[in-house]
């Protein structure tokens, strides 16, 4: 789970240097950052737990930094498409960049092509508002990635990035 954590972090940092809004970059950096902290105390948590054995207090503190932790790396997702959403920059040569570019790309066209289908096929209530029951949710970054986790469900617990691995291999 730190390590998926540090994964995100790293994800966040990329796409916060390509993010053409200030804003949005800003937000991105603070979120990554926050994931940081809460990826490293879960660390130091379990590690101490490992060592202390099982009681009631630590398995208690353990659960709640995971649910910190899953809470900061949604907020990283979440600012990572407001980032898309604003635009970013050309990537550079990095593969790592480029595979986060190339992913959020994907997302944008899914969003693009969602929102595309729901305009041709909105129904209209009687004020011509469009209504809501039975609307597909529009896509976003969380679902994509979610979409991604069962192929990586095979992944060691403790991967050691090898030579020609790239952030987006881990778990995004």
């Amino acid at each position: 789970m730190v390590s998926n954590g540090q994964v995100v972090v790293k994800f966040g940092n990329i796409l916060a240097k390509h993010c053409l809004d200030q804003r949005c970059s800003t937000e991105l950096l603070r979120a990554a950052e926050h994931t940081q902290s809460i990826s490293s105390q879960l660390d130091i948590v379990a590690r101490v737990k490992a060592v202390t054995g099982e009681s009631k207090a630590s398995s208690e503190l353990l659960l709640c930094n995971m649910q910190n932790l899953i809470q900061a790396v949604q907020h990283v997702l979440r600012a990572a498409e407001a980032a898309c959403v604003k635009g970013l920059g050309q990537p550079s040569a990095d593969p790592e960049e480029e595979e986060v570019a190339a992913f959020c790309q994907q997302w944008r066209k899914n969003l693009t092509e969602h929102r595309a289908k729901e305009a041709l096929n909105s129904d209209r209530d009687e004020l011509g508002l469009r209504k809501t029951q039975g609307a597909k949710a529009e896509p976003t970054l969380i679902s994509l990635v979610q979409e991604q986790l069962p192929r990586s469900r095979n992944i060691p617990k403790h991967p050691s990035p090898r030579k020609g691995h790239t952030v987006m291999d881990r778990h995004l």
